[in-house]
């Protein structure tokens, strides 16, 4: 089954996944403004697009800026 909000199969076409990809070419600054911009971008249009689905996404990012900035506890 398809996991449209972890880990979604077009974004797991390569060896590496595409996010990963992304936090391995970015700064820190980079990589923690790239988490912020998808947060905000997935609650700005969760009212008009994808509902829920993109309540879970803005969730998954901002869970991922949470053990980017501050690691597991």
């Amino acid at each position: 089954m398809s996991d449209n909000v972890n880990h979604p199969t077009h974004y797991n076409q390569y060896p590496v996944e595409v996010m990963d990809s992304i936090h391995n070419l970015s700064t820190h600054e980079q990589y923690s403004g790239y988490l912020k911009g998808n947060i905000i971008k997935y609650l700005s249009r969760y009212p008009f697009k994808n509902k829920e689905e993109d309540l879970k996404k803005a969730k998954y990012y901002l869970e991922q800026l949470i053990e980017f900035e501050y690691g597991s506890e």
